[in-house]
């Protein structure tokens, strides 16, 4: 599907409709949850398409040096809907605690405000989403058309948001587009990403990584810059809303075990683990609370889990970072 035409300048990519015609974007582009490990890349990435970057969350910190500043709590409609006004992309990339009680409580308010502000912006809205959503029996490689049966918590509350968002475009309401990655890595990461809390921290620091579930089986992790930039070209794309995209990642991942060697290699440490199921991680949810949230994503880790960036590859010449640069790069901030 190459529907598009895309210029390579320097490190920037810049986006046009295939057809030629372009589809200004004079308003703001404005990244609601501009603190996460997502937003903070995204600010940097949508200078290769505008300057007029509004920046969103309750202590919005500049990014680049014309950046505006928007101080808000999303869960409130009116400071959500102040946010909104003027812009003309509105990405939604917020990372709520990882605690289900904070989801099922806000994730709802969080939705129904940015989609309402969007209607009334008459903003597009670009949806940074996880794979909480698929279903746990793991159809490979797992891509854009995997069923959506959620067996976490957690992921019910995702499928919830999504219904309501695609529901809302269904009605021609609203123009909106899904970006979606596996578990990501990466810079900017370094307390919210799996990867780095088990594995990159403690053999950085001497300790024994921790794995759920099994070793032996594969596992995506999606490179942050990758997401980012993948997404600023999404989000400037008019071909690309109404659809779902896989966000580009690296394929033919490595298992467990290898990650565990090969990140105690690059930091010259021995490759001691432990493997946790999901007695273990309540267990060592009593040192770190956010552990006890992972039992039920146990399922993502007990198996192959292979995610498949094909459709955006082939639209767009974007590709994956490799494990062996992503790591490279991450390192140094442990």
């Amino acid at each position: 599907m190459q529907f598009i035409r895309v210029e390579i300048s320097g490190e920037h990519w810049t986006a046009a409709p295939a057809c030629g015609k372009q589809n200004p974007m004079n308003g703001w582009q404005t990244i609601l949850g501009a603190g996460g490990a997502i937003g903070h890349h995204l600010a940097r990435e949508l200078r290769s398409f505008t300057r007029r970057i509004r920046l969103v969350g309750r202590h919005p910190q500049a990014v680049n040096h014309e950046d505006e500043l928007f101080p808000a709590d999303l869960t409130d409609a009116g400071a959500t809907r102040e946010a909104v006004a003027g812009s003309s992309v509105v990405y939604l990339t917020v990372g709520l605690p990882y605690n289900y009680r904070i989801w099922r409580r806000d994730w709802p308010r969080v939705m129904e405000n940015t989609i309402q502000a969007c209607r009334e912006a008459g903003s597009r809205l670009v949806f940074f989403d996880n794979i909480y959503m698929y279903s746990g029996d793991l159809n490979l490689p797992i891509t854009e058309e995997h069923p959506q049966d959620p067996p976490s918590r957690k992921g019910q509350v995702r499928k919830e948001i999504l219904d309501r968002l695609w529901e809302t475009v269904g009605r021609g309401d609203l123009e909106a587009l899904v970006a979606r990655a596996a578990d990501f890595y990466g810079p900017h990461s370094e307390h919210s990403s799996v990867l780095g809390v088990t594995v990159f921290k403690p053999l950085a620091s001497g300790k024994s990584a921790v794995w759920m579930g099994r070793t032996d089986k594969p596992h995506s992790f999606t490179y942050t810059p990758d997401a980012a930039r993948a997404t600023a070209l999404l989000g400037n794309t008019p071909e690309a809303f109404g659809q779902t995209w896989h966000l580009p990642t690296a394929p033919e991942p490595w298992t467990g075990r290898e990650w565990i060697e090969t990140v105690a290699a690059a930091y010259r440490a021995k490759p001691n683990f432990q493997v946790a199921g999901k007695a273990g991680l309540y267990l060592f949810g009593l040192f770190k609370p956010v552990m006890r949230e992972f039992p039920e994503m146990i399922y993502q880790y007990d198996r192959d889990y292979i995610f498949s960036s094909e459709k955006f590859e082939s639209a767009f010449p974007l590709r994956p970072t490799s494990y062996e640069e992503g790591l490279s790069r991450w390192k140094s901030a442990f």
